[in-house]
């Protein structure tokens, strides 16, 4: 874990290389194309490793220094975890739909935005990403080394898509969710039923909407009030005080989930 010690040269030897897997990478479950990158660890091409894979959604905001809102800096701080003898994971970085993100994003019905496709969009990462991500990269393919995760509304189909999907997943990142947006998530992960290891990162600032926190704990009930509650469910809520709903925060948020869901 980065504490401060770590040199800037160090973090530079271990910066991921980030790679386009595809400028238009078929989505045959919306009939479209969208681009998709991927950030390998900085010796993936020297040595026969496999590596464990994080999914994350917004890939627009994650890396790059140019996004008109920041971004969470995932390239420097997986290089700083590196570097501190963590963090040697395989990211796929996938963008989201621009003015139709929210109804991508989202799995549900809601009366201003309509019918959600967000359970299309988490077919497709179970039916098509997964598959050729494990077949092309060297991935720990098992749901033990894999996770997804996103913010706002990625944050909310990355709970879903786990909840609905714990069989090809083990680590869930959820950054300030969307959970406002249907209450059928909760009844979504009451139901949820599966009885093998998961680890659930839950953040969220003060700063954000008054009912910000009041979801993250909701949905932590819903889940430990299920068929699947265990002793093999592990929570981390994390609440910051100072928080606010924007890439700074989730990019410092990052970091430690990454920690937390792969390395401990």
């Amino acid at each position: 874990m980065s504490d401060g010690k770590i040199t800037n040269h160090a973090v530079g030897q271990h910066l991921p290389h980030i790679e386009l897997l595809s400028e238009a990478f078929n989505i045959p479950q919306l009939s479209k194309n969208r681009r998709i990158w991927v950030l390998l660890p900085h010796d993936y091409h020297n040595n026969r490793k496999h590596y464990p894979v994080l999914y994350l959604q917004d890939a627009q905001n994650l890396f790059d220094e140019y996004a008109p809102f920041g971004n969470w800096e995932i390239d420097r701080r997986l290089a700083s975890l590196s570097a501190a003898g963590a963090g040697d994971v395989i990211v796929i970085a996938v963008d989201h739909a621009g003015t139709e993100r929210i109804t991508e994003y989202s799995p549900y019905y809601h009366r201003k935005f309509g019918k959600g496709k967000g359970k299309l969009y988490a077919k497709f990462m179970i039916e098509t990403l997964k598959p050729y991500v494990d077949k092309t990269f060297r991935t720990k393919p098992g749901r033990g080394d894999t996770g997804i995760g996103g913010s706002s509304m990625g944050g909310l189909i990355s709970a879903y898509t786990g909840i609905v999907y714990p069989q090809h997943f083990s680590k869930l990142m959820i950054f300030s969710p969307s959970f406002w947006y249907s209450d059928d998530i909760y009844f979504d992960a009451f139901n949820y039923k599966y009885i093998l290891p998961m680890k659930i990162y839950l953040y969220a600032g003060e700063n954000e909407s008054r009912y910000m926190t009041q979801h993250i704990h909701r949905f932590r009930g819903a889940v430990k009030s299920s068929v699947f509650d265990n002793p093999f469910t592990k929570f981390n809520i994390v609440i910051n005080p100072e928080g606010e709903h924007n890439e700074w925060y989730w990019g410092e948020a990052f970091e430690k989930a990454v920690q937390w869901l792969y390395f401990e």
